[in-house]
């Protein structure tokens, strides 16, 4: 089984409240709810070919929305990011998000809920895991008994110590005046994206002595470009030692220990994959000690890495990981060739960096992080996408995500408060996504182009399963003897026991009649024989009389911005 991650936003995903007011509230602007997951809903995601549904954002974070009548402490607006704050902000890893709850107070059993309902629809669970960092006022209200909270018994007198949680200034406060100015700052990409920060609050927040910020500042001023609402977990790593940065793991950290257990806690309620967070900030030893212990208990259970840096991924994965964000290598790349800035033949380098790994390299061409395809920043129309999911899809036999609203051509061009106009869907804001509105909770409003685009996603992912070629068999690139497709256009086959498929991409804006060789090394590696016979293109479904030859072209016409799958059967 190829595994299909179908990433949501909780929050966003079900919000039908079209008021869309910028920077509004969670009572102006409305929030999706987990139980807007219902079985219909969830029948539709199934039906696009889905193995996994990641609710992202579902873990109880900052937010500047008033949650005190529930017992539920207040977070000041000065370390939030934006009314409904960012999800990567943990104020409580055992407590699920109230925003998300139809009643704040079973907020847990409408998550435990949400799981038996996903898989009832034949479906696994992915939820975030978040181990770098957490909100600046993380305190646990939901902790079982027995458990102590983060920070609870840190010596705040010590820049660092094996049992702290956290990392501590000296004595130094918090000092968030470059936070406080709020300004906007002229992104430096080549649209001129703008970027608004600002904290409009009543009385400054306090911190004494002041932590490190999450993205390993280790000062008492972080600025408005860093992760300035989050504070850095201490997993036994000195950042400032006087000999630069030392490694102290021995005896275990204690925050080993209380993020194992945050782990085995959700493991127990059924989840079946953790997205690791900015995994590669986390040391890999922690993630070999803690993925050990989870797995013995729930060997079945994922752990997809969100690793950066090529050089560390097979560190990762020795360290237990299953999936790695391929994101420097195949998502660059291909967005490049989308965009025009890269030769289409720049894919097979992009494979054969991780060929050893292949099975463990997560490809995708958007998520939460990343600008839509259709987005200005990006290609400017969602059909450019086609030929990047076909190859992403259909290439190997590997994972593959899409973000929600991506199979409808969601551009992420509206201005909703703390996140500008640039290119991405908010993760900061209470929000309505137009496109799934319309896609899953009104669908007779669809536009042509929706329903067409979204028929296309649905026909290549139904693929990765149902042809025994994508989800079993083996992959050879035609590239090396295709140079002069190379440009705009890219070619591969597919073949398990007595099926071949022989798939192209095109690239381009136009029309091409092109010939695609099938060198003789094809045939030997992949024991094709040569014959004469009729093949069908699985996505349009017109039929081509093929006559396999060693080193002999087929020739093919295919439209712009698309591809071929012709499917043969010996």
């Amino acid at each position: 089984m190829k595994p299909i991650v179908y990433q949501v936003f909780t929050r966003l995903f079900g919000n039908r409240n079209t008021t869309c007011k910028e920077n509004g509230s969670l009572k102006e602007n409305g929030v999706g709810k987990m139980n807007d997951f219902d079985a219909a809903t969830l029948k539709l995601i199934k039906n696009m070919g889905v193995t996994h549904v990641w609710y992202t954002g579902v873990i109880r974070h900052a937010s500047q929305t008033d949650y005190s009548m529930q017992g539920i402490p207040c977070q000041h607006a000065e370390v939030v990011k934006g009314k409904a704050g960012s999800p990567y902000a943990i104020t409580d890893y055992y407590d699920i998000d109230p925003d998300l709850a139809v009643d704040v107070d079973k907020r847990m059993q409408e998550f435990e809920a949400l799981i038996e309902r996903t898989h009832q629809a034949g479906l696994k669970v992915i939820m975030d895991f978040v181990p770098n960092h957490v909100a600046r006022e993380y305190k646990s209200i939901c902790k079982p008994k027995g458990v102590k909270d983060l920070g609870e018994g840190d010596d705040t007198n010590m820049h660092f110590s094996i049992q702290n949680n956290f990392y501590y200034l000296w004595g130094q406060p918090l000092d968030l005046k470059e936070v406080r100015a709020g300004r906007t700052i002229e992104d430096t990409t080549p649209k001129g994206e703008l970027q608004l920060f600002h904290s409009i609050v009543n009385e400054p927040y306090e911190e004494k002595p002041a932590r490190a910020t999450g993205n390993d500042q280790f000062s008492a001023c972080p600025s408005c470009n860093d992760w300035y609402e989050t504070v850095k977990l201490n997993y036994g790593i000195d950042y400032c030692d006087a000999g630069g940065r030392s490694e102290h793991f021995n005896p275990i950290p204690d925050t080993w220990n209380k993020m194992t257990d945050i782990l085995l806690f959700w493991a127990a309620k059924g989840v079946d994959a953790f997205r690791c967070d900015m995994a590669e900030m986390v040391p890999a030893t922690f993630w070999f000690w803690a993925t050990d212990k989870v797995k013995f208990r729930y060997p079945d259970i994922k752990f997809i890495g969100e690793v950066y840096n090529p050089a560390e991924y097979r560190n990762y994965i020795g360290a237990g990981f299953d999936w790695l964000y391929d994101k420097v290598g195949m998502y660059d790349c291909i967005r490049d060739v989308i965009c025009g800035h890269r030769r289409a033949g720049d894919i097979t380098a992009q494979w054969q960096a991780t060929d050893d790994i292949r099975q463990h390299m997560l490809y995708f061409l958007e998520n939460h992080d990343e600008q839509r395809v259709a987005s200005d920043f990006f290609a400017g129309n969602a059909r450019k996408g086609i030929p990047g999911h076909l190859v992403s899809v259909l290439l190997q036999k590997n994972p593959y995500m899409l973000y929600a609203g991506q199979e409808y051509g969601e551009r992420g061009m509206d201005k909703e408060g703390f996140s500008g106009v640039d290119g991405r869907t908010t993760i900061f804001d209470y929000w309505c996504v137009d496109t799934l509105r319309r896609g899953y909770f009104d669908r007779r409003k669809r536009t042509k182009e929706e329903k067409e685009l979204q028929a296309l996603y649905q026909q290549i992912m139904l693929m990765a399963n149902k042809e025994k070629a994508v989800c079993e068999g083996d992959t050879f690139d035609l590239m090396y003897v295709n140079q002069h497709l190379a440009d705009r256009q890219f070619s591969f086959l597919r073949k398990a026991g007595k099926e071949l498929l022989l798939i192209v991409a095109n690239f381009s804006d136009e029309k091409k009649a092109i010939d695609v060789f099938l060198p003789a090394h094809a045939f030997d590696a992949l024991d094709i024989p040569e014959t004469e016979i009729t093949a069908t293109d699985l996505l349009s479904k017109e039929t081509l009389k093929i006559v396999l030859r060693a080193d002999s072209p087929v020739h093919m016409d295919v439209q712009p911005w698309s591809g071929r799958v012709y499917k043969m059967k010996f």
